[in-house]
């Protein structure tokens, strides 16, 4: 796509670069030292699309952010906090998320309704609001990339790193950015998992357009990765578009429709491709990438499967050439395959040829295995339909990390 250009990981690029934006983060108290509450803000209205937690158990702030969204169909503001879930807490939670509501919207001098409220952190806990709520009327909301560094600070958990991710692109000969924050590290799994996402643009969409392409991109990314197979109570992916741009207003017949959503799934791939690979005490991204499947949802379906296979992902972990143990994960895929079809290899290296197994360099598939990126391409033979997932290895550090989370 000649008219996207592309900033990841540029101090300067971030979630507030669009027209009209601010953030800010900070320590509140929630956790012991690490930054815990954040906020991102539109100096006007902004149409709003979102996709949510799978699980019938949703945390509080789920629940209310999704009545913003069908209700008001407009957002002004999102609050989020770390440290602390907000889930299966009862009525009492769900009234500590409209605090943090109605304390965003005090602040802001904006209505309520138009306030998101997203949280992460240990489940079960009601949240210890004085600090929260003390937290929100100090919080400073600017323009530079230190705003937008604590705000990306702000949501972390187990997460090692920060995820963010910026494209800009032309409509109309008017020049509209996109970006994206994201955190998520451990309970990550298809259908989305611990995970929140926020993205920005200052393009002109409706929410109802924005919901379309949100959702026609969401299986591709956010639904493609994994990590130890946990789906959680607070997924929220949610993403503002302000209309600053000033463009001719999005639509699935405007000539730049395609390009947007081409960026939406971009930025969107980029940050799912983040959380895989800083998945807890990973050490390195593990791609899946299968081919000849009768259906997309079919090869995403063994994809999936491949890469959140605990066998598979220890393998990956010792740079074991194991292919024993990917094709026992497509075999219990639920997807009807032919095995006497299926061709498997490691990198470069096939290890597998039309369901025979073949003599391989050990030697090149080391040196396939032993990298920060593992690639593993898979043939069906029974169609034409592509997909990918993306996950991590499984290492020592996972138990470590997830034995002692609450301690």
């Amino acid at each position: 796509m000649e008219l996207v250009k592309q900033w990841k990981q540029h101090s300067h690029k971030n979630v507030i670069t669009p027209k009209g934006y601010r953030a800010g983060g900070m320590h509140c108290g929630l956790k012991y030292k690490r930054s815990d509450l954040g906020m991102i803000y539109s100096e006007v209205p902004a149409s709003v699309a979102g996709v949510f937690t799978t699980s019938t158990i949703q945390a509080a702030p789920v629940q209310l952010t999704k009545k913003v969204m069908y209700e008001a169909k407009k957002m002004q503001a999102i609050v989020a906090n770390s440290g602390n879930a907000n889930a299966c807490t009862g009525k009492q939670g769900y009234e500590n998320a409209r605090a943090m509501q109605e304390a965003a919207a005090k602040k802001l001098g904006i209505d309520p309704k138009t306030v998101g409220v997203a949280s992460t952190g240990v489940i079960g806990e009601q949240m210890n609001m004085p600090p929260v709520l003390k937290g929100i009327e100090a919080l400073y909301l600017g323009t530079s990339s230190e705003n937008a560094i604590q705000i990306s600070q702000a949501i972390l958990t187990t997460d090692t790193v920060t995820k963010t991710t910026s494209y800009q692109f032309e409509v109309d000969g008017k020049t509209v950015t996109l970006s994206g924050v994201a955190k998520g590290s451990g309970m990550i799994a298809p259908n989305m998992a611990t995970m929140l996402a926020f993205l920005t643009t200052d393009a002109n969409i409706s929410s109802e357009h924005l919901q379309e392409a949100l959702v026609s991109i969401t299986d591709a990314t956010y639904n493609s990765i994994t990590v130890d197979g946990d789906t959680s109570t607070n997924d929220t992916v949610l993403v503002m578009a302000n209309g600053l741009a000033e463009n001719e207003p999005l639509t699935p017949e405007h000539s730049s429709w395609n390009d947007f959503v081409a960026v939406l799934k971009a930025a969107s791939e980029d940050l799912s491709k983040m959380i895989a690979k800083d998945g807890e005490g990973a050490t390195k991204l593990v791609e899946v990438n299968v081919a000849g499947a009768p259906s997309v949802e079919e090869a995403r379906k063994v994809a999936k499967t491949i890469v959140g296979s605990p066998l598979v992902k220890t393998a990956m972990y010792g740079n074991d050439a194991n292919w024993g143990r990917i094709i026992a994960a497509i075999g219990y895929s639920e997807v009807d395959i032919v095995p006497e079809k299926v061709t498997i290899a490691i990198g470069d290296e096939t290890v597998l040829e039309n369901g025979e197994p073949v003599a391989f360099s050990e030697e090149n598939a080391l040196c396939q295995l032993d990298r920060s990126e593992v690639i593993i391409n898979v043939e069906l033979g029974i169609g034409e339909a592509e997909g990918t997932a993306w996950g991590c290895d499984l290492t020592y550090d996972y138990v470590k990390i997830n034995g002692s989370y609450r301690s």
